[in-house]
């Protein structure tokens, strides 16, 4: 049960992930958790920083980018319209309907797509039960809604095991700066353009 809710990788933030390490290895879509993965969770548009790394990963590295969220569909089609990005909501996570559904709707495999999520019970073991690689992202902010806190002081338990196994190992390296890349707001118009 445990190996279930283990990672493969760990990473401070979505901003210290290795964009190039996944293009080698065969990556073809990043599927996210939207709250305390991409931004906090009562946060309702992507921050400037976000927009400006969400067009390198999709354009630079030519990933498709699709939210796989537990929140309500209109939270996430808020969201996610503005940027272009697709998404399942609510996925129902950890059951394994929503990463499925992922897959089939835009056409991967498991092994051509990783996730990226925040918490143990819901992401790493949802992502884990469909054969999909786990990158675990730590929460963007330390407050959670109700329901998440619950998981919180059980994934204290599993970080402790992790940790005693030497499973736990944090990457804080900054690959690539989104901020050299075009400007968010000429981005923010340029999609708002082509939705158009």
């Amino acid at each position: 049960m445990f190996k279930r809710l283990y990672p493969k990788h760990f990473v401070a933030s979505i901003y210290d992930i290795d964009l190039e390490a996944l293009k080698r290895n065969g990556v073809k879509a990043i599927l996210t958790d939207l709250d305390n993965t991409l931004v906090a969770w009562n946060i309702a548009d992507a921050p400037d920083d976000l927009v400006a790394w969400l067009d390198m990963v999709n354009n630079q590295y030519g990933f498709d980018v699709i939210i796989v969220s537990n929140n309500n569909g209109d939270r996430v089609r808020k969201f996610a319209e503005p940027l272009g990005l697709h998404y399942i909501a609510p996925a129902r996570k950890p059951l394994p309907i929503g990463f499925k559904r992922a897959l089939t709707q835009f056409g991967y495999h498991a092994k051509e797509v990783v996730f990226l999520g925040d918490q143990l019970f819901t992401d790493v073991l949802g992502a884990n039960s469909v054969g999909i690689e786990v990158i675990h992202v730590q929460p963007v902010v330390k407050t959670d809604g109700v329901v998440t806190r619950f998981n919180r002081m059980m994934e204290r338990l599993v970080f402790h095991r992790m940790k005693q196994k030497g499973i736990y190992k944090l990457t804080k390296k900054v690959v690539e700066e989104p901020s050299v890349l075009k400007h968010p707001t000429e981005l923010r118009q340029t999609l708002q353009q082509e939705k158009e």
